[in-house]
């Protein structure tokens, strides 16, 4: 998204302007008020005697509400306002906004105020993709009201935008003609209220000052709940505070979720529910709130593939990738209802179940789960073995809207041999094997403690060693020392370096041997930008430090990556790693974005911004909080929490404070001592 938007949401609804608080979305643009995948304003214009407003600056109160101060005139050269404006908007079943204009005057002032207001209720999906509609809009003043609507058959939403001061309401927006005495201010309210056909009465609407006051204490709660960071270095500081708040609006609940709230996957694009995303995010958030791991797995256990359906590429056992409620979907022109395109977030529900229990002590989950998560691990052998041979393939059977690339790495070009090409289908890629092998050990883990079948237990043990020997075989690279990123359909390596290698440490497939070559090109120049490790090497074929999955660098990855560090034992490595994307955070902010440009530290002053790249994105949000767990060394150990902390030098002490776990609470402490300057070089 481009620089200089504000943004404001709860949950899966938003709303996205200029510095002005304007919206004037294109066919295109992301920007406008959203909610469910649908765009429910795309026009939202403030005039004052005809003139656009200027921007003086935008207070970022809470991640659900913003405040522009504003004066009239269109000029480059600043001439003291007679008049300011203030536009306080929050989030609320759609936005409530607050109007103020203030007379600075010695003389009364009349005045013609515009808001002009229009709607395409675009499906995301069509703005994504630059679709046209196919219903019919209609617009009409209804009690004061301006309605706008758009019908399909029996798909309805509509927009109702009313004020607290008498207006001039027509199908265009509303005027206020106002006069204002000297040194004196007018204000006004103004409610746009977004509406689903169907959706009950009681789901649709909530008093905005309501609204305003749950938000701010689930909030408050939701923060002090957290546990409390002490260090010497104020950007990690700041970059905490931004995680957790991050998180907290981007908590979404379904109504599968009964009340319950799961990480939405990112803005603008991916606000919903995303099986991968939501169930890295918890993993990565679990030392500091379990909530969210619980509510991701019940809900994906509920939304569990059952059948065969090639349209949304389900399978019994699989667990979706993603779940959407707008238009295209609702007409079946997009699988998302749910779609199941994808081969990762089904072994990766074994493990976020697992280090939850590790973590929390929840038995009583794992036993309501055990039918799903014993399902989830024979989706790996039944349905993902499409070539036969004991690892785990994809290929999309929807070819006309389904995903080719069902890994993390999905875009068309992600996945290439050495020299660029890409492989045909089906696709084995290496982290998917490393996620299977710690979803079979993890699931005998549970069998023989939860569910107490030693014969489930000792069979997929088995099978995690037969897989971890045959992986080390056929996936390893001799002459580069690392292993292919994929196979191709014939069973030849798909010779590429990058950063999935970090993954493999993460799962534990990697043979001790071979250890300590992959950490060498983790950390080496190919890989290694300084910010963090590149996704694909520099010097691949493909490689483009803007690139989105081939060359770019990405928090959420770097952070699995650290973990896997850790658990081979290359502490220092893993907190260089945490170092460059916690250098990289401060330049953001403290909001770490999708993703940013590879190039290498010593060319840039600061990382360089990817394009495209979703803020606030879940998984980017949790990087800082799993690099905090991968620096202190925190592991759970049967009823105890170990910590064995390997700090960078730029924070010379840190202590993490009530950390929750099955353990009631404790505390962590560290001090910096890893030198990390020259790897930045």
């Amino acid at each position: 998204m481009s620089e200089g938007l504000v943004k404001i949401l709860d949950g899966n609804t938003f709303v996205v302007s200029d510095a002005r608080g304007d919206i004037e979305a294109s066919p295109a643009d992301p920007t406008g008020l959203f909610s469910y995948d649908t765009r429910f304003l795309s026009k939202w214009v403030l005039t004052i005697n005809g003139d656009r407003m200027n921007p003086l600056s935008v207070d970022d109160l809470q991640y659900f509400e913003s405040r522009f101060f504003l004066v009239p005139g269109t000029g480059t050269v600043y001439i003291d306002a007679k008049l300011s404006v203030i536009r306080r908007r929050a989030v609320s079943n759609g936005f409530h906004e607050e109007l103020t204009i203030l007379n600075h005057a010695d003389e009364q002032v009349e005045l013609s105020v515009r808001l002009d207001a229009d709607c395409d209720f675009a499906d995301l999906f069509e703005v994504k993709d630059a679709l046209k509609k196919k219903g019919d809009y209609s617009a009409r003043v209804k009690s004061g009201k301006l309605v706008l609507a758009y019908d399909r058959e029996t798909f309805g939403r509509s927009t109702a935008i009313s004020s607290s001061q008498p207006a001039r309401v027509d199908k265009n927006g509303l005027t206020f003609k106002i006069r204002i005495g000297p040194h004196d201010s007018w204000s006004t309210e103004i409610d746009v209220v977004t509406e689903r056909l169907g959706v009950e009465e009681s789901e649709r609407v909530e008093d905005p000052a309501k609204s305003r006051r749950r938000m701010q204490t689930g909030l408050e709660r939701w923060m002090n709940q957290a546990p409390r960071l002490e260090c010497d270095w104020e950007p990690l500081r700041a970059t905490y505070r931004r995680s957790l708040v991050d998180l907290a609006a981007l908590r979404f609940s379904p109504r599968i979720a009964g009340g319950r709230s799961l990480p939405a996957a990112g803005l603008p694009w991916f606000m919903t529910m995303f099986g991968r995303d939501s169930i890295l995010t918890s993993l990565q958030a679990l030392p500091f709130t379990s909530e969210l791991a619980a509510t991701t797995l019940r809900a994906l256990g509920d939304w569990q593939g059952v059948g065969l359906d090639d349209f949304r590429d389900e399978d019994p056992g699989r667990i979706l990738h993603e779940m959407r409620y707008g238009e295209l979907t609702a007409f079946e022109e997009r699988p998302h209802s749910p779609y199941y395109g994808s081969a990762d977030a089904t072994p990766l529900f074994v493990v976020l179940l697992d280090e939850y229990e590790r973590w929390t002590g929840d038995r009583a989950l794992v036993r309501e789960l055990e039918i799903e998560a014993r399902a989830a691990l024979d989706w790996i052998d039944e349905y993902a073995d499409l070539q036969g041979t004991g690892y785990i393939w994809y290929e999309r059977r929807n070819k006309k809207t389904g995903l080719e690339n069902q890994c993390w790495k999905d875009s068309w070009d992600s996945i290439s041999f050495r020299d660029g090409r890409i492989p045909d289908f089906p696709r084995a890629t290496c982290e998917l094997q490393g996620y299977a092998f710690d979803a079979k050990l993890r699931g005998a883990r549970l069998a023989r403690l939860v569910w107490k079948d030693t014969i489930l237990a000792e069979r997929l043990e088995r099978q995690a060693a037969d897989l971890k020997r045959r992986f080390n075989r056929d996936f390893w690279v001799e002459d580069g020392e690392y292993f292919a990123l994929a196979l191709d359909p014939d069973g030849a390596q798909v010779d590429a370096l990058t950063s999935n290698n970090g993954h493999l440490l993460w799962s534990g497939i990697v043979d001790k041997s071979k250890a300590k070559a992959v950490a060498r090109h983790l950390l080496g120049p190919r890989l290694f930008s300084g910010w963090g490790v590149r996704t694909l090497a520099e010097g691949e074929g493909r490689y483009n430090p803007i690139g989105y999955h081939v060359g770019t660098v990405w928090p959420f990855d770097n952070s699995f990556i650290a973990w896997g560090l850790r658990r081979y034992g290359f502490k220092d490595e893993a907190a260089i790693v945490a170092a460059g994307i916690l250098d990289a955070a401060a330049f953001f902010e403290g909001r770490l974005p999708e993703a940013f440009g590879g190039y290498e530290r010593s060319a840039t002053m600061y990382p360089v911004q990817y394009p495209t790249a979703c803020s606030p994105q879940a998984w980017s949000t949790g990087a800082p909080l799993l690099f905090l767990r991968t620096m202190l060394g925190l592991e759970p150990h049967g009823e105890n929490l170990v910590v064995d902390a390997a700090l960078p030098r730029t924070i010379g002490h840190l202590e993490l404070l009530d950390i929750p776990g099955r353990w009631g609470r404790i505390d962590a402490f560290g001090r910096g001592r890893v030198e990390v300057e020259e790897r930045r070089a």
